[in-house]
């Protein structure tokens, strides 16, 4: 197993820079997630890391070494692909074992290695199949053991389950955690899907726009975001941010929504708000930490109902509040229509307040 560390590197096509400045330290058996939108940068780190994108400026290294010169080969890294890049006219043990052949690994050895790979993976009864035999998961499995039977110093996955759909996602999210645990290689792992990032990371890399917006373990990440961008992104569904007038009469301390509502700041959140009394902020608000009401409370507001969506569970309730849409996620409430109205009370200790000109999640 090896460290991987990046010091300022970037990336530039044609003079134009898409990747700025990135420092990120991957510890010995770390499993780290790059996570962000299409086109925010992730898959090139990747990439570079692998050594399949040059390094513009900065330096990679691999276990304390320099590896920006070296050709992927000489990296000692595995990576995973979305699209798994299996040979159609081999089996599934040739697959595996194709990189060792091509290293003329003994015989003996190649043997020893499918086998115990084989096990890990599940795959024992699959090794005479080709891939046109094997399903969706099945496939990603094998792509997994081609790169496992070659015992790398770091693992590279590239959006390998974005090809699955949503049953086999989960399913393989749980046997890459597992053989995480069972074999702690170094891994980097790159997803546009944050439920994914959560459910895998010891800690997680949230990429936006080329630059990296917050490194923390995923709990971290949900509880404390430090910019909008990650309050908005982490979450199913985001975040709500709403502009709120901070305002003190006396003792009382309260936000004021643009429609006229207002809720009081709790005592054990004033420490954070009253520095700010008499400006405009934004409040951010989870859909879970709505909850309806049937009676107006100090800390309760009404809206209409603009859309239901049952989910079982917990119900999707949304509205609009500020001339905005928002969403809150709520037990089932069956008979709850569109148009309807509806009070929901804020749980005031979970609301974050931001930094309207900076995007900075103060607290």
């Amino acid at each position: 197993m090896a460290s991987v560390t990046l010091d300022k590197v970037e990336k530039a096509y044609d003079g134009l820079k898409t990747v700025h400045g990135l420092d990120l330290q991957v510890a010995d058996g770390e499993f780290i997630v790059l996570v962000g939108p299409s086109g925010c940068g992730k898959s090139t780190t990747l990439r570079m890391i692998a050594g399949l994108e040059t390094v513009t400026d900065g330096e990679i290294a691999i276990d304390g070494k320099r590896v920006n010169e070296l050709q992927p080969g000489e990296r000692d890294i595995a990576m995973v692909f979305q699209n798994y890049a299996l040979y159609p006219h081999l089996s599934v043990a040739e697959n595996i074992v194709f990189g060792l052949k091509l290293r003329k690994t003994p015989k003996a050895q190649v043997a020893q290695r499918l086998q115990r790979t084989a096990e890990i993976l599940g795959l024992e009864q699959l090794l005479e199949r080709k891939p046109r035999q094997l399903s969706g998961g099945q496939r990603q499995r094998v792509a997994m053991g081609r790169a496992l039977i070659r015992n790398p110093s770091v693992f590279l996955f590239d959006e390998p389950l974005s090809n699955l759909d949503a049953k086999l996602r989960v399913q393989m999210r749980t046997e890459i955690k597992e053989l995480h645990a069972r074999i702690p290689t170094t891994t980097v792992y790159v997803t546009h899907d944050q439920i994914e990032a959560m459910t895998l990371a010891d800690r997680v890399v949230v990429m936006n726009a080329g630059r990296i917006e917050q490194i923390a373990s995923p709990e971290e990440l949900y509880q404390f975001p430090s910019t909008r961008f990650v309050a908005g992104f982490i979450g199913s569904p985001g975040m709500n941010f709403f502009p709120v007038d901070v305002e003190a009469r006396g003792t009382v301390l309260e936000i004021k929504f643009g429609d006229g509502q207002t809720v009081s700041v709790p005592d054990s959140r004033k420490a954070l708000f009253a520095p700010h009394a008499g400006t405009q902020m934004v409040v951010g608000i989870r859909p879970e930490h709505f909850l309806a009401c049937e009676r107006s409370g100090a800390n309760a507001i009404d809206v209409v109902t603009a859309l239901v969506e049952p989910l079982g569970m917990d119900t999707l309730v949304h509205f609009r509040l500020n001339g905005a849409d928002a969403v809150s996620r709520l037990l089932p409430m069956p008979g709850l229509k569109a148009g309807a109205p509806l009070k929901l009370a804020i749980d005031m200790d979970k609301v974050h307040l931001l930094d309207p000109k900076t995007d900075l999640v103060l607290g």
